[in-house]
Formats: C-alpha cells, structure tokens, sequence
C-alpha cells in the first residue's frame, strides 16, 4: 500500500473513531461526521471544555456536573423562552420576576446570576457558539435575544472553570446554535392563547454538497399578563456553512428588535390584585445585529486549528417611571428616566488542539487566547411628572440631561487545557487562564470630568480535575478551580452608599471596587444502567473573595442602591437527578439544595427593614443568608406516550422561600417570601406524517406566588391608592409568577 493511500486510511479510521466518541447520532451519519461538528448535533456526548471551535471533550472524562439539554426536548415542552425552560427542567436553576416581563427574568443557577437588569451582579457566563454574549456594557445577559429556534443544545456547565474566561464564577451557559447538515427539511408554527398571545415561527435547513443552510425566524406579540406589560419579539437566526472531512467552517446572524414592557414589583399590601401596576410605563427596546464566523481545520490527523470572530451591535433604550424619593420636600412626585445604550462589540480568538500520546497514554492539549473589545454610549435623561389616578405618569417638563458617558472595554486572555489518560480507568486534566481586563469611562458632556477613570484587573487562574471510570456506566470526579469577575463600568461609578443610584444608573465619581475571585471544589459521580436508567449526584462549594452585591437603598425608589465589595461569600449545595423510562411512561427528578451566605460581617443601608437603626443602617453577620436565593428547589418531569401519535408530559416545580433584598441581615419583621409549588402540563398530538397539533397550561391550578422581593417604601397609601409621600408605609416589594395560562398551536413539517 502506498504512503498517501496508507495515511489516507489512518486519516479515515480516525474521524471514524472521534466520531463515534463524540456524537451518538445513528452508525451510518458517525462515519461521516467531521468530529470537530460534533457539538451542533441533535445528540450530543461531548463537552465543548473550551469555548473555541474545536473537539471538545467526552463526558465521561469531563470533572463537573454537566446538565445538556437537546433540540427535542426544547420542541416537546414549547416553552415560550429559554429561560423558563431551564427554569422548570435544569437543576439548581431559579428564576426571578425583577422585570416584570416573562422574557427577561434573572436567572440563578447554584446561587449566581445571568440577568438583564443592571443592578444584578452577574456571576455565570453565557456563550452562543463560542461567543460570549454577556453585554460588555455591566456583563447582562438579554435572554429575549436569544432565538429558541435556532438552538441544537445548550450545555450548562458549573464551577468557576477558568477556561470559559471572565465571569465565570458560578457556572457557564453554552449554547450551540443549528446547522442544515445536522437539521434539514423545514417547519411552519402557528400557536396562540392567554394573554392575546400570538406566534409564528419556521424554520429550514438543507444541504448541498459541501454547503449547507439554516434558517429561522420567531414573532410573538401579547397583551401581558399583567396591566401595561405587553410584549412584541422578533428574532431571526441564519447559518451558511461549509463542511469536509479536514474543515468545518460556518458564518451565522443573529438579528432582534424586540420592546417588552414591565410592571415593577408590588408592595405586600397590593396582594389583592397582582395584575396592576404600581407605576409605568416601564419599557425596553432592545436591538441587535449579531455576526460572526467560526472555523476549525486539522492540519493533520493529530492538529486540529480553531477560531472565531464576531461583530455585535446592540441598543437599548429604555423608559422608566419612577417616585422622586424628595416628593415630600415640594419636588415633582416622579420622573420618567429615558436611557439608551449604543453599544459596540467585537473579538475574535485562536486555538490549537494537539492529539497524541505522552508515555503511552493518549492526550490532548489545547492552547488558545482571545481578545474581546467593547465600546458603550450611555446617555440618561429624566423628566418632572406627576402620577394619575391609577399611577400612570404625565410629564410635567421637558427632559435634561443626567449622564453622557462613554466606556470602553478591552478582555484579553491566553488559555490551555490539556487532557491525560493515566489508565484506561483514570485521566486527568490540567488547565489555566491568564485574564486581562481594561476598563475606561469618559464623561461626554463636558460638565463631569470626575467620571474620567481607567481601571484594570488581572490574574492567573488555575484548574485541576480528575475522573474515574471504572466501567462504561460509572463515572466519579474530583475538581478544583479558580475564576475571575472584573468590576464593570456600571459598577464602578455606583459605589457610594451616601449616593445611591436608579437603575438604569446614573454614573458618579465613586469609591473603586476590587475584582472578584472565586474558588470551587467539587466532588461527584454519575452513570447510566442498561435498563435506561440515568443518575448523578455533586457537592460542592464555591468562596468568593471580595464579592460585589447591590445594596438597596431601601428608599420609596425600590430600584435605587450601589454596589459595594462584602468580603468573603459563599454558595455550597448538592445536587442529586435521576430519570428511567418505564414503558411509554418517562420520569426525570432533580433535587437541589444550596446554602449561600455571608461569610464577612459588614454594615448597609437599608432603611426599611424593621431591625434598621436609626441612621437606617443594619448589620450583616457571617452566616446570615443572601437574599433571593432559595435552599430548596425540586423538579420532576413525567413523560407518557398515550399513544404512538400522541403524547403527554408534566412539570413539576417546587421552590423554598427566599429573603428579600433590603434584608441580608434575615432579621426583617415582614420574614421571608413564602416557597411556591407549580404544575405545568403539554401534550402534542400527530394528526398525520409532518402535521403535529399541541398545547400548553403553566401554572395549571393558578398558583399566586412571588419568586423576588425587595424591601421598599411605599408612597401610595393615600385613599384608593394615592400618591401620598407624607405617610409612606415600609414595605416588601413582591415580584410575581405568571398566573394561570393555556396556549395551543399546529406545525407543519416536511423534508
């Protein structure tokens, strides 16, 4: 046999054996695979450990929990977002109703945060294929950007895994968008119910040759299921791609113009009717263009060359109606607050992944950097009015400038990994970052040259991780890891207590803050049965040094605060998930239990908890518990195939009580927020090949129950309601979950 016909057949037999490794998606697709496209597909055995295009890494030899969630189990359930279906299916994961709008909640997995609004501090990093879309401009997450369509499986992976960059504290989110070699044919989607709620989606995929295609497009418009709380999305996603046995190369556009308006959290005293709204309007109007392209090349059968590079555009204006918390002094009862975000991203990163074998022992080693550079307008503006009869505001002015500003960002890391099987039971893994972050403010306006600043964080993490497999349907892991959170821009100019800010914030010259550093260990183990039965099962804990919380001033403003270092903190839990199918019926449990708390003494403002002294200060104890984060959460999943056309699932979700921001010394009179239980139900029914009819109940026996709180004064205490700032009762703010509801709607499908 020749050379060329020898290495050819080499080259052959180890894409064959990637393949297999890396992607269960049926014997005769395995073989043509490019195992370098394994984590675009419907079924996915791979771990993408590094965030770059590349071969990612089998589960079985990943040390951490991983939770992945495919295609199909996001079409069965037609959630209306991403967000609530991590909600009700992936373990440790709560949401909070902050917005008020059901496409833009907070999301908490192991007590870190992902969320839109500013004043969270963001503890957990979200990729879309292999592009961090934490905004540069406070690292929020807008999850109304994110098309459900277009996803082929998301991955959630925990600790503060140092190769997924900055942020990363808590955990890291991958999602892995759709391609039209893995998704061919297309798809029509018609669906309405409650709250006037109307959809249309579709989708379509193919291939030709080398190329292929993806298209889809979602629009949803509702009434909202609260007073002044209507929604409109618009998204669509598109993939052109080419593919070879040696290259995987694809360019993809996000694209969104979406407006959500919400409705604020309510006081306790408003319970009788959770529907109306304590002031507004309350609106967002988010925009985005989203372009990026990726690509991995082996150089040969042991060097695989990956890389990415993106440009995003994102806007944001937004208007808030908010209580001028000096009303009692003879000023205006309100401002409505105009804000716009004008922000500009890019990046781009390079990686190089070696096979090969060291002693004997096969290993891989991945080396890497990236560069993301971030550019923000922020400009804020606000305007005298006064409340109507059922709290709606009316100008009373014209808009004056508060705040132009411009920042800058600029995160540059270098990275490695590398993966070692010691035996054919135990391999090892090794990895490291080293993190850059430059952080710049102007001011624009030429009257507040305090705000000029540069600030820049650096550090060098480290991890190490070993797993353990005795058979094929055992799998035990030790891990320990290290990550890095910058201060953000928004954070840096909100620090002083003595002046706190509304959210969207009003930039000041404040006190600088310290980086944060988190420190995770955690020891677990999973396996699956040859009767189909799954388990795993993880403790861990995770120490933060100088954590940042946003401080509620406590004031008739509920959104206004700062941002303060609090020392030491910690999240520390166990997670346990077991599921069988039995027949046509399938069941999937999650149990988690997390313990976050103080671990630093320090003392706060917050004038309306009942135990504040008279300067309207408390004190927080190590020990006491973070607000918003609940102990408890369990979830049970039932699937039945009533028949082979029609089939029937449930949600079950129960969640402990949880203490209201304002309230971090957990010695508030008012207590906690009570736990919630929720049944949700869907079932889907194929009338014919290719036509499927659905629908959907949540919150099926219309539970009432709040997943948020903050401690506030409330200024409406008038008669009927009424603005009056002389009497203002201290309260806890309640932020509700969607009432009762029931959407129905057809597919059409074809090849």
């Amino acid at each position: 046999m020749s050379q060329p016909i020898a290495r050819a057949h080499r080259r052959h037999a180890l894409r064959a054996a990637l393949a297999s490794a890396f992607a269960c998606f049926g014997t005769a697709q395995a073989q043509t695979v490019n195992p370098a496209e394994a984590l675009e597909l419907p079924t996915v055995e791979v771990i993408g450990t590094t965030l770059l295009p590349g071969l990612g890494t089998p589960i079985q030899d990943v040390p951490a929990n991983v939770q992945i969630i495919t295609s199909d189990k996001l079409e069965r359930q037609h959630h209306n977002s991403v967000a609530e279906h991590l909600e009700t299916n992936a373990n440790s994961v709560t949401v909070n109703a902050a917005q008020g709008n059901p496409y833009q909640p907070d999301v908490n997995f192991r007590g870190f945060t992902a969320s839109p609004l500013l004043g969270v501090p963001q503890g957990l990093s979200v990729f879309q294929d292999g592009v961090r879309i934490n905004e540069p401009f406070g690292d929020t997450v807008n999850w109304d950007l994110l098309p459900q369509s277009a996803i082929a499986s998301m991955q959630l992976i925990p600790g503060s895994n140092p190769a997924y960059g900055l942020n990363t504290l808590g955990g890291a989110l991958a999602v892995y968008t759709k391609s039209g070699s893995a998704y061919p044919g297309g798809s029509v989607q018609l669906s309405g119910g409650s709250f006037g709620r109307k959809a249309v989606e579709f989708e379509k995929g193919g291939k030709s040759g080398n190329l292929d295609y993806f298209l889809t497009g979602n629009f949803a418009d509702d009434h909202g299921w609260a007073d002044h709380n209507p929604s409109r999305i618009q998204q669509f996603f598109g993939k052109v791609g080419y593919q070879t046995a040696d290259t995987d190369f694809d360019v993809s556009l996000t694209a969104a113009d979406n407006r959500l308006q919400g409705t604020q959290a309510l006081p306790a005293s408003f319970s009788d009717n959770i529907r109306q709204a304590y002031t507004y309007p309350d609106r967002n109007d988010n925009k985005l263009m989203f372009l990026s392209a990726k690509g991995s090349h082996f150089l040969n059968d042991q060097v695989l060359l990956g890389g990415n590079v993106y440009y995003r555009h994102y806007r944001n204006n937004s208007f808030a109606s908010n209580v001028n918390d000096h009303a009692d002094d003879g000023g205006p009862q309100a401002f409505n607050d105009a804000s716009s975000i004008d922000q500009d991203s890019a990046g781009l990163g390079l990686q190089l992944t070696l096979l090969g074998d060291i002693a004997g022992r096969k290993n891989q080693f991945v080396i890497g950097g990236s560069a993301d550079l971030g550019n923000a307008r922020y400009t804020q503006n606000s305007q005298p009015a006064a409340f109507t009869a059922d709290r709606g505001t009316e100008a009373l002015g014209d808009f004056a400038s508060i705040t132009n500003a411009r920042t800058g960002s600029r995160y540059y890391g270098l990275f490695a990994t590398n993966t070692l099987s010691l035996t054919p039971q135990w391999a090892l893994t090794l990895s490291g970052r080293y993190n850059v972050a430059k952080i710049h403010i102007r001011d624009r306006s030429g009257e507040a040259p305090e705000l000029n600043g540069d600030h820049s964080f650096s550090r060098f993490s480290p991890a190490v991780g070993v797993n353990w497999n005795p058979s094929k349907a055992l799998t035990a892991y030790a891990t320990y890891n290290e990550g890095m959170r910058a201060p953000t821009a928004i954070e840096l100019t909100c620090a002083d207590p003595t002046a706190p800010c509304k959210l969207p914030n009003s930039f000041l010259s404040d006190p600088p803050l310290n980086k944060v550093i988190a420190r995770t260990i955690e020891l677990g183990a999973r396996g699956k049965g040859n009767d189909g039965f799954a388990w795993s099962a993880a403790i861990y804990r995770t120490e933060l040094d100088d954590d940042i919380a946003f401080v509620s001033s406590g004031g008739v403003s509920s959104n206004a605060g700062y941002f303060q270092n609090v020392g030491k903190t910690r999240r520390q839990g166990l997670e346990l998930s077991a599921g069988r199918k039995f027949g046509p019926l399938g069941i999937t449990a999650h149990y988690s239990f997390i313990d976050a708390t103080y671990q630093t003494s320090f003392a706060e403002s917050s004038p309306s908890n009942s135990s504040a002294d008279t300067n309207g200060e408390i004190q927080v104890n190590s020990g006491n518990r973070i607000p918003g984060i609940p102990q408890h959460s369990f979830k049970l999943r039932l699937d039945y195939d009533i028949t082979p056309q029609w089939e029937a699932g449930a949600n079950i979700v129960a969640v402990s009580g949880i203490h209201a921001r304002g309230d971090e010394n957990n010695a508030d009179s008012r207590g906690k927020l009570p736990g919630y239980a929720v049944i949700n139900l869907d079932t889907r029914y194929t009338v014919k090949k290719g036509w499927d009819v659905f629908a959907r109940v949540s919150n099926l026996f219309n539970r009432q129950y709040a997943n948020f709180g903050v401690l506030g004064q409330n200024v409406f205490t008038g008669p009927g309601r009424s603005f009056d700032p002389d009497n203002p009762l201290a309260e806890q703010f309640r932020g509700y979950g969607v009432p009762r509801a029931v959407w129905v709607g057809t597919r059409y499908s074809w090849m």
